[in-house]
């Protein structure tokens, strides 16, 4: 793996870890550090594939067009990273709209999901 992919995978994780601790007292902010732990996890492994993108819609579109319909992630897979992109575009940008716990707590669940399906679609052994 190398030191770039390796820092992505690190931020996936701590990504994660605050999402948890952030999810009762700042919904938004769980929201966010969840969306961002699933980008960090996909930016790793195609940092691992030689690619690099500038933009969050261009990482979101590579993991539709070389993920899922490379069949390597399933479109539920894709669904729950696209979900969690408009997720933090709510916390962050919704002005009087906010994420519930709830939704914060599912973001959660979703950025697993997706650092799971990194882990396997990984053949340069990102794990926990």
């Amino acid at each position: 793996m190398n030191p770039e992919a390796a820092a992505l995978w690190d931020r996936a994780q701590k990504a994660v870890a605050s999402a948890r601790a952030l999810v009762e007292t700042d919904a938004d902010g769980a929201a966010s550090r969840a969306y961002y732990a699933a980008f960090y996890a996909v930016s790793a492994l195609f940092s691992v594939e030689g690619k690099a993108f500038a933009k969050h819609t261009a990482v979101a579109a590579a993991v539709h067009r070389d993920l899922v319909k490379a069949g390597r992630f399933s479109s539920d897979q894709g669904e729950a990273y696209s979900w969690l992109m408009r997720l933090r575009q709510m916390g962050d940008y919704g002005g009087g709209v906010r994420v519930k716990a709830a939704e914060a707590e599912q973001a959660i669940c979703r950025a697993r999901i997706i650092l799971d399906a990194v882990r396997e679609a990984s053949s340069a052994g990102l794990s926990a």
